[in-house]
Order: structure tokens, then C-alpha cells, then sequence
């Protein structure tokens, strides 16, 4: 009986080795991404390419790991449940905890304010309450639907959705990106509404209270702010 050459053994290995590296580089459509897709990238990943992200997809415990991160962002996004949540929990939906930005735009559109001197049932603030509201509803629509996505979402299909770049990347990303989003509009939209009720007011003392939130809130984004464009300048 004939055994195998060694020559084609090593042979085969150099390019079983050979095609896997192939796979793990990063596909030029995703190299040569967009400003646009790089922006996107940088509020899904924190990073403005998609290497990082790419090589996660290429193992199971790697995947696994930004599978149960994404969980966690999306379960924080909405609800109230800390960073310390354990990982045996990130694997159940907890939705019905209700969002905190829900309940208390919620309260503040349905009820009238308890102090005269705070007056937020006024148009504006009105609105923006109202807005922050249905802002949040649309956060944890799309914070389960992307859970249940994440939950159930396949490697090797991920891979090659986002492979070709173009409309299937955008929209992964979009998927990744758009709770938080809104979660932030309505977290905004609600300051706004405090703030404008509080400077309306004939208190003395809720005027100085609004001023100090609002200085602190102009300095808390502004410091975000500055870090994000340091990373924006490095897309350029």
C-alpha cells in the first residue's frame, strides 16, 4: 500500500494555512470604506475602521464575546441594569424592566407639576417632553429588535453580509447604532425641557439650579465632544 508523499501533505497545509489567513484579512470593500460607513463605525465600535470587528467574526469565542458586548449595550441602552450585569443574564431579554427614560417622560407628559413655580406643562417643554417619549418608545423598539437579532445571529452570515460593503454593511451598522441614538435624542430632549422650565420659573433659587445643570451639562458633553473629534480628525 502507498502512503502520501510528504511533499503533498506540507503541501496541503501551506494552503489549507494559506486560504485561512485569506479569509481572516480584511475584504477591500470594507478597507476602502466610506466617510460615512467609517462615521457609523466609530459610534458602533469606538474605532473608525473594521478590523477590529472583522477579526472577531473569524472565531467562535471572539464572536461570542462581541455578541454578548452588543447584548449589554443594547440592555443598557434602555433599561436600568448596570455594566456588572452577569453574562448568564445577557442571554435573556429584559425589556420588561421598564426603560428608564420611558417611565419618567412618561410621568412628566401625563402628570402636571406638584411645585407652581416649575411649570413644565408649558408648550415648549410640553413638547419636548412628548417628544423624548415617543423618542424612547422607538429606543426600545429597536433596542429587542436588536437583541432578538444578536441573540440569534449567525457568524459565517454576518460575514458574509457585511463582506460586500455597500447598502448590507450600512444597514448592520445602522442596526447597531440606531438605538443609542435615539435613547440619546430623547435623554437630550428631555434636559431641554428641564431646562426650559427651569429658567421660565419666578424662583430665584430654580434659576441658579438650571444654571448649574446646565454648566455641567455643557462641560460633561463638551469633554465628550472634544474626544470625539479627535478620533473624527483621525478618519480624515
Amino acid at each position: 500500500m502507498a502512503l502520501p508523499e510528504a511533499s503533498n501533505i506540507y503541501g496541503t497545509q501551506t494552503f489549507d494555512e494559506s486560504t485561512l489567513a485569506e479569509d481572516r484579512k480584511l475584504p477591500g470593500a470594507l478597507r476602502d470604506a466610506s466617510f460615512v460607513t467609517r462615521l457609523l463605525c466609530l459610534f458602533a465600535s469606538g474605532r473608525h475602521d473594521l478590523e477590529a470587528y472583522w477579526e472577531s467574526l473569524q472565531s467562535k469565542d471572539a464572536f461570542q464575546n462581541a455578541r454578548e458586548r452588543q447584548c449589554s449595550i443594547l440592555t443598557n441602552t434602555i433599561t436600568s441594569v448596570s455594566n456588572s450585569t452577569p453574562r448568564r443574564r445577557l442571554h435573556s431579554l429584559k425589556l420588561q424592566k421598564a426603560g428608564l427614560l420611558l417611565a419618567t417622560s412618561g410621568v412628566f407628559v401625563t402628570t402636571v407639576s406638584p411645585a407652581p413655580y416649575f411649570d413644565y406643562t408649558l408648550p415648549a417643554p410640553y413638547l419636548l417632553l412628548f417628544t423624548s417619549l415617543m423618542m424612547a418608545m422607538i429606543a426600545m423598539l429597536t433596542s429587542g429588535l436588536g437583541m432578538i437579532r444578536w441573540l440569534h445571529a449567525d457568524r459565517q452570515w454576518i460575514q458574509e453580509q457585511i463582506k460586500p460593503g455597500g447598502y448590507f454593511l450600512l444597514s448592520h451598522l445602522l442596526s447597531m447604532v440606531m438605538p443609542m441614538f435615539f435613547a440619546g435624542l430623547s435623554l437630550n430632549c428631555f434636559i431641554f425641557a428641564m431646562l426650559i422650565a427651569g429658567f421660565c420659573s419666578q424662583n430665584t433659587a430654580c434659576h441658579v439650579l438650571t444654571a448649574v445643570w446646565l454648566v455641567a451639562y455643557v462641560v460633561g458633553v463638551g469633554s465628550m465632544s472634544i474626544e470625539f473629534m479627535w478620533k473624527l480628525a483621525q478618519m480624515s
